[in-house]
């Protein structure tokens, strides 16, 4: 089954079809009706004022009865995945191909999940509560993958294919040196690597569009794996450089001058006008975590996605660019959800929760 966008806005699920034409009218008009109900702005000001979790869960799902934190976690993601799975329906053609493949970002994820519980031996309850729902063929035997007790019995049992293949490729490059990291950078890239692929084959006038924040996205990747892989983790260049999705605006030479450079602040300004909208790490902040540094550059690159995606969705009003510029929207809004669920569960202040959403208003005033 699948889910797609009514009349009046909302979901509904139905048995999933194809269209040979597409109907890109439709599904845009379809699109902007629910954007103009995103949360965004001062409605995001208000939601972070709640301070009260059951009010707020009745805000977003009015018709649920939401249990904690974790479930409406998974409720959102779910009906994001649900709503994400109905565009197909309406396409055809690389612009379908696409759109069908940024769904299988969610199996991804759900694969990190489970490795990361292999390899740290984290018990299967704690699990299922972190994993997506995921429709037909992008469905995981979780239990089986949940049970295994090595990495090489958790690749075994991973479909055939793209991330079978990248997993066994972190098995024999990082076997030694099998943490969680790897195997999940290893996953990223194969997506990534095919993300890039299906955008290379749009039509130009597509690809002018779409392709910025699709790119952004791997190069925001790039970013994470030299700031956290090499700042972090204190891995070398050598074990980082494989890693690297070629396409984008950060290129295989420019991503290794990055890994070799002595310090994190350096690195980022070698990007900074690939991923960022603002100069990063402009007044002196080489002192403290680098931890602290990588979120705050990531802030900044999600600010750029949003940015991205909010300009795709504009110049392509009735095209394939609002479609994908919708499905970037609908990702950060459901992070943005997330944030302010964990912001009120600890307690914090609707400033502090205002700040951490993206775009990322404490890193601007830090940093621009």
């Amino acid at each position: 089954m699948q889910t797609i966008i009514t009349d009046t806005g909302t979901v509904s699920t139905v048995a999933p079809t194809r269209r040979t034409v597409n109907d890109l009218d439709y599904l845009a008009a379809r699109l902007h009706a629910r954007r103009s109900r995103m949360a965004e702005g001062e409605r995001l000001d208000g939601l972070c004022r709640i301070g009260d979790l059951p009010e707020f869960f009745r805000t977003i799902f009015p018709e649920s009865e939401i249990k904690g934190v974790l479930d409406f976690q998974r409720q959102s993601v779910d009906e994001l995945i649900g709503e994400l799975s109905g565009l197909s329906a309406y396409m055809s053609g690389p612009g379908a191909d696409l759109t069908d493949w940024m769904l299988v970002r969610f199996q991804v994820e759900n694969l990190k999940v489970l490795i990361r519980a292999c390899l740290t031996k984290a018990p299967a309850e704690e699990l299922y509560g972190h994993l997506a729902s995921l429709p037909g063929e992008l469905a995981l035997d979780t239990r089986a993958l949940a049970a295994a007790e090595s990495p090489e019995d958790f690749v075994r049992l991973v479909p055939k294919g793209l991330f079978r293949e990248s997993l066994e490729m972190a098995l024999e490059a990082y076997g030694d040196n099998p943490r969680p990291f790897f195997f999940e950078a290893a996953l990223d890239r194969g997506y990534f690597q095919r993300l890039v692929a299906r955008t290379e084959k749009l039509p130009q006038e597509d690809r002018h569009i779409v392709g910025p924040m699709v790119y952004q996205e791997v190069d925001i990747f790039h970013l994470m794996l030299v700031a956290r892989g090499k700042y972090y983790y204190n891995l070398t260049p050598v074990m980082l450089q494989p890693l690297h999705v070629a396409g984008t605006r950060i290129p295989r030479a420019l991503f290794a001058d990055m890994l070799g450079d002595q310090d994190l602040y350096t690195s980022a300004r070698r990007a900074a006008e690939r991923v960022f909208d603002a100069a990063p790490l402009e007044h002196g902040t080489k002192d403290g975590s680098e931890v602290a540094h990588a979120s705050t550059l990531e802030g900044l690159a999600w600010n750029r996605f949003f940015r991205l995606a909010n300009l795709a969705f504009r110049r392509s009003h009735m095209g394939l660019g609002a479609i994908v510029g919708y499905t970037g929207l609908r990702r950060v809004e459901v992070a943005n959800l997330i944030t302010i669920s964990e912001g009120i569960h600890s307690g914090m202040a609707a400033e502090k929760i205002r700040g951490r959403l993206i775009p990322r208003t404490d890193v601007e005033r830090a940093y621009v």
